[in-house]
């Protein structure tokens, strides 16, 4: 089931992917939305090719995009693509490589599948409801699980958007976190999902759901939890699309540490 959504997606996200390292390999210019957020040609040619792709091959299915004007009509569909056509921005402003193209797929409020690109490295992390979550990587396919680790917890942070109340948690826990690593974007969660890490605080609103929507399906099928403040999990094509409470990544329940 969704095999043909998540092939497409793919697809869709191996078109953005050209497209945005060429932008990432010359100059290019910066400007900022109203929320003061940076925004590149990257963004918007990605968030082209990927919308066009998916609707030549959905055209019923709606969209909630970075880029694109939001149709409140998506909150009463049943399928509606959930996407970020070039998450952590900052990162590919200041090169370090560590971006990526995310894509889910919600079903009546729930995330059934996602895939998440890594364009420099060109690797693919992906999942779909009940199947599992995969790492491809120069057409090797393997799948991936969170690991087991209940003590000597490895914590990745943003590497622009540490916040305070993240840091005190860190230290509040610092019997059981004993690593912390800076990674951009949504690498944080796919490390995770595949045992290379444990958790990661997000304790802010300065994310949306676009921004987790596909990671939160391949670290659920991978073993782990995505979870709010509040220990529930996420819901998904909202009216309102900030993830006010902010949220937590955790290999097991365990380590949900607040």
């Amino acid at each position: 089931m969704y095999q043909k959504e998540m092939y497409a997606a793919i697809e869709a996200g191996i078109l953005a992917q050209k497209e945005i390292l060429k932008v990432y390999k010359k100059d290019f210019k910066v400007e900022y939305k109203e929320d003061n957020s940076p925004v590149t040609e990257a963004d918007k040619t990605s968030d082209l090719i990927i919308r066009g792709y998916l609707k030549s091959k959905f055209p019923d299915y709606y969209f909630l995009t970075e880029e694109g004007k939001d149709d409140k009509e998506r909150l009463n569909k049943e399928f509606v693509w959930i996407i970020d056509p070039l998450d952590g921005t900052e990162d590919f402003v200041k090169k370090d490589d560590e971006f990526s193209i995310n894509i889910a797929l919600s079903k009546n409020h729930e995330i059934v599948m996602g895939v998440i690109i890594i364009p420099v490295t060109s690797t693919i992390y992906c999942a779909i409801k009940g199947e599992g979550a995969y790492k491809i990587n120069y057409e090797k396919v393997k799948r991936i699980y969170v690991s087991k680790k209940n003590s000597d917890l490895t914590c990745f942070t943003s590497i622009y958007h540490l916040k305070e109340n993240e840091l005190a948690m860190i230290d509040k826990h610092k019997d059981k976190i004993t690593n912390v690593i800076k990674k951009g974007s949504s690498l944080k969660a796919c490390l995770i999902a595949e045992g290379l890490g444990e958790i990661s605080y997000r304790l802010s609103k300065g994310t949306k759901e676009r921004d987790t929507a596909a990671f939160d399906i391949i670290v659920r099928e991978a073993g782990g939890l995505v979870l709010k403040p509040d220990g529930k999990p996420m819901i998904y094509n909202r009216e309102n699309v900030y993830n006010d409470e902010g949220y937590v990544i955790v290999n097991r329940i365990e380590n949900f540490l607040l």
